[in-house]
């Protein structure tokens, strides 16, 4: 996969993302469902704890995209849901050395919600990756 970023204004860079990229030479796309602070079993870990949740959201996207043999530099796009902006952006050095680990600047949105599927999670990522 080709992977030309596009940035008519530099600031996003800043934040860890870029605003658009051109993607040339894909084999696979994977499309994961929001990711979450859950153990194995779905049960909503570290309530109240904002960066632990980031944390585990993190480490299970990972693991949603290595059984697809892909890791965090296969990621096109993020989409992030939280319940409280100004907490998940005081946070985002989580994100910045998780994708920078891998040299990845994927297109982002982060939205603020009233609340999530699971009572008690803040933060949720949803990803589409390709090879």
């Amino acid at each position: 996969m080709i992977r030309t970023p596009i940035n008519p204004w530099p600031w996003s860079l800043k934040f860890g993302y870029n605003q658009a990229e051109i993607l040339e030479k894909t084999n696979r796309q994977l499309i994961c469902a929001g990711q979450t602070s859950v153990d194995a079993e779905g049960n909503p870990q570290h309530p109240d704890d904002m960066r632990k949740q980031i944390m585990l959201t993190m480490d299970n996207l990972e693991a949603v995209l290595n059984a697809a043999d892909m890791d965090l530099a296969n990621v096109t796009r993020v989409s992030i849901y939280t319940t409280d902006v100004d907490e998940a952006v005081k946070n985002f050095d989580v994100l910045g050395s998780r994708f920078g680990a891998f040299n990845a600047m994927p297109p982002m949105t982060l939205l603020g919600v009233s609340r999530l599927a699971i009572l008690g999670l803040m933060f949720e990522i949803e990803a589409s990756a390709a090879d």
